[in-house]
């Protein structure tokens, strides 16, 4: 008996940063559905895409996949460098920046450019799902999809209804997040959901920590890592998130709630404004330019 993820051959990733590329990964990987980028940026999609063979790579070195599923999960996978050029596409999945007013945009050029099936699904890790939604021209097709980094890696999908989601758009988003081998979770369609209403504020806790000299960075990442039993600190985990995107978060999360506990701290600011955005510009709250 076919169900309504049956009918999903397509999936369009838009954005082909690190989250995105490994989405599509997963995707073409794991469910063996097709997939196209689409970046408007072709230097991101070459290097989403010399990224993504890189764990291919990996993959076949240690032994969990063959050569053979390599080239095939590969063939699986077109780009493209605006929605304008994009192929049929059963369900997308948006994974650009945490902008609004960007999400919002692609969400109308979706609407225009596809047809009335087409599921769209933004992996937004904090702003309103309803909101973007209302830019869309079936709202109802809207959802939120918010895949964990490393995609590959993380078993979590948070899967959030806007106010105007259908049943249909959430069975058969629920059923994908299934095929693509994840576990769900739901949540209300709230500032920063479930991960980062609580994961938000222990980071920025963290660097105020550092920015008042309470301790090093060291001695507060493995206070946290070897006394509460994390397989890293916060100021490390914050390094591999983006600084950018955890501030990005911290911001939504102030503006929306209006409670000053979610104020970002000041330090963590600095560290944007100075470009200083963790593991990926090769340096963050710490140094990685030797591993560049």
């Amino acid at each position: 008996m076919s169900t309504s993820v049956d009918r999903i051959k397509n999936v369009c990733v838009v954005g082909a940063g690190q989250m995105g590329i490994g989405i599509g990964l997963v995707a073409a990987r794991v469910a063996k559905l097709n997939v196209q980028f689409i970046d408007s940026s072709p230097a991101q999609l070459t290097k989403g895409l010399e990224f993504l063979d890189k764990l291919l790579v990996k993959d076949v070195a240690k032994g969990r996949y063959t050569e053979q599923v390599r080239d095939e999960v590969k063939s699986r996978i077109t780009t493209a460098t605006s929605i304008s050029q994009m192929s049929s596409a059963d369900f997308v999945i948006e994974a650009v920046s945490e902008n609004a007013d960007l999400k919002r945009k692609i969400f109308a050029e979706l609407s225009n450019q596809l047809p009335p099936s087409t599921i769209l699904a933004t992996n937004t890790s904090s702003i309103s799902i309803t909101k973007i939604a209302s830019a869309a021209k079936l709202p109802e097709k809207v959802i939120g999809m918010h895949f964990m980094n490393p995609v590959p890696v993380m078993k979590l999908v948070e899967i959030i209804p806007g106010l105007q989601t259908s049943e249909e758009t959430l069975s058969t988003t629920l059923a994908l997040a299934q095929k693509m081998g994840k576990t769900t979770t739901m949540s209300q369609d709230v500032p920063g959901f479930i991960a980062n209403r609580l994961l938000m504020p222990y980071i920025n806790e963290a660097v105020i920590a550092l920015q008042e000299g309470i301790a090093t960075k060291e001695d507060i990442d493995m206070t946290m890592k070897l006394g509460t039993n994390n397989p890293m600190g916060p100021l490390t985990l914050a390094d591999f998130i983006g600084l950018d995107t955890c501030l990005a978060i911290m911001k939504v999360l102030h503006t929306e709630l209006g409670d000053t506990k979610y104020r970002p701290a000041v330090l963590l600011q600095k560290y944007v404004d100075a470009g200083w955005l963790g593991v990926k510009s090769g340096r963050g709250i710490y140094d990685y330019s030797a591993k560049m």
